[in-house]
């Protein structure tokens, strides 16, 4: 089934790319991800010595504190706090720096276009990657790093990717998938199974069949080539450069 996108993208192609690193002073590490009008700013301080209560001390902690544009923090922003946490603490090594803590803040950023534009769709994979790129930023140990996409599933049954946010609200359910950069692990597996075989992360929305969930892994793992490539262009440059695909 051939599908029109008011972009002109084909149902798997990603929007274009943008990272900077090292864009602020006082953290630790920085970095900024944009994936066509979605922009998320991802700051890292620390590690700082000691556990936050109920963590355990013989590993590092990590916290995340999601800032949205205005107003306060609602439900929404706290689930992606909580699968942000998560899927930190699945890519680095814990027990390098134990007893301490390692604060992550994710802020979406307004970009002034036409309009004031502060999250055109897919904004957790967003964040997520912004995330990863802060943490190498920081020198923060780490097992590999993670590529994050959203696959969206219509009433048609066909799935997209990296959908803008008009489109979120027409699809029926959504796929959040975490991946290891395979190129970029230290580690042969990832829960028992070879690193290209793995997922970090999956949280779905919505109502999908085992089938069509199975299809947005597979769409979403071959998307990650183009994400994995990017961050090695991104990683390779000098501290501090922008690189950007299209």
């Amino acid at each position: 089934m051939e599908i029109d996108r008011e972009d002109g993208r084909t149902p798997n192609q990603l929007r274009p790319l943008a990272c900077s690193r090292n864009i602020l002073h006082r953290p630790h590490g920085s970095a900024s991800w944009s994936q066509g009008d979605t922009k998320v700013l991802a700051a890292v301080y620390g590690p700082k010595s000691g556990t936050r209560k109920n963590e355990n001390p013989e590993k590092a902690c990590f916290e995340v504190i999601w800032k949205p544009k205005s107003g306060q923090i609602g439900k929404a922003e706290k689930e992606f706090e909580m699968i942000l946490k998560k899927t930190i603490q699945s890519i680095c090594v814990l027990t390098v720096n134990p007893n301490t803590t390692t604060s992550v803040i994710i802020q979406v950023i307004i970009c002034f276009l036409v309009q004031v534009v502060h999250d055109d769709g897919s904004l957790l994979p967003c964040a997520i990657n912004a995330a990863c790129a802060a943490l190498v930023d920081a020198g923060i140990p780490m097992k590999h790093l993670a590529v994050a996409v959203c696959c969206c599933l219509a009433d048609s049954g066909y799935v997209v990717l990296d959908p803008k946010k008009l489109e979120e609200k027409k699809m029926t359910a959504f796929a959040y998938l975490v991946f290891p950069n395979t190129t970029l692990s230290v580690l042969p597996e990832v829960e028992g199974e070879p690193v290209e075989h793995g997922i970090i992360t999956s949280v779905t929305h919505g109502v999908m069949s085992v089938d069509d969930y199975f299809l947005c892994v597979e769409n979403g793992r071959a998307a990650t080539a183009s994400l994995s490539a990017f961050f090695r262009k991104n990683f390779q440059q000098s501290q501090g450069a922008s690189s950007k695909a299209g």
